[in-house]
């Protein structure tokens, strides 16, 4: 953690405090970086998006993973479930993006279905190169990781709780608020922040699939660093998205401590 994590971290933070000209950087101390962006109006834009897209991916995998795992965990006898999230992974990043390039495309399957069928009278551009594209296929890409987290949340749940619960009145919706969810909020809070910084953070499916309304701080930053040599730039711009993500966090586990969704003492532990 220390030498992949901490020290990348803090040369990435001394980094953003110097200036760049053609390549050449001068360690120079200057809040000018953070200046610039917090002022340019293209870096707000696509901070926006990326928190758009980062959000929405987020609550998507979270409402399609949640009743999967509580199926497999306490309803199922197999490993059914498990099985078909793990085959997900057997096909590539790319392949993946590839796969919703064409199947959004004007001559895509979505699009050849609703011609055929005479719901719509010309191919749709609509479907491809914008937030929506980027966003369904971000959430194919991490709704397998999110379901495992959340899995393994569930599994640590003992099941007397659930019975306990009933026993004492409350149907399933109300068991699963009231004792899977407070007993799991860690994994669940876990599995969102893990979907919401990859999917905010990304910058392959962007490029590929976002077209002009579906880009994010993430090719931005990039480029800093490869095309125009602007490391201490690209360095302000990525800890300033890093404080963005620290204050959803912060903001989603005041709010949940204040629903009672999650406790105390979990967020102590």
């Amino acid at each position: 953690m220390i030498v992949f994590f901490v020290l990348p971290s803090l040369l990435l933070f001394v980094y953003s405090f110097w200036q760049a000209q053609t390549f050449v950087i001068t360690p120079d101390f200057s809040f000018d970086n953070y200046t610039d962006a917090a002022t340019s109006p293209v870096f707000q834009v696509l901070a926006l998006n990326a928190v758009q897209i980062g959000m929405t991916a987020g609550v998507i995998c979270l409402a399609m993973a949640i009743p999967m795992a509580y199926f497999q965990v306490f309803v199922a006898r197999t490993q059914l479930v498990y099985f078909i999230v793990i085959i997900t992974w057997f096909a590539s990043y790319l392949v993946r993006i590839y796969a919703w390039r064409s199947l959004l495309g004007t001559q895509g399957l979505i699009n050849t279905f609703l011609v055929q069928t005479g719901i719509v009278a010309e191919p749709l551009d609509a479907l491809l190169f914008n937030s929506f594209a980027v966003t369904i296929t971000l959430v194919h890409i991490w709704l397998p990781v999110a379901t495992l987290m959340i899995m393994a949340a569930f599994s640590d749940i003992n099941e007397d709780l659930l019975d306990a619960a009933r026993d004492l009145g409350c149907g399933r919706i109300r068991t699963f608020f009231k004792v899977v969810v407070p007993n799991a909020s860690n994994g669940i809070l876990g599995a969102f922040m893990l979907t919401f910084i990859l999917s905010a953070g990304d910058y392959v499916t962007p490029q590929m699939l976002g077209g002009t309304s579906g880009q994010t701080t993430g090719l931005m930053i990039a480029n800093q660093f490869r095309k125009t040599g602007d490391w201490p730039g690209g360095a302000a711009q990525a800890i300033m998205m890093f404080l963005i993500v620290a204050a959803i966090y912060i903001a989603l586990v005041l709010i949940g401590r204040q629903l009672g969704v999650i406790p105390k003492k979990a967020i102590k532990r």
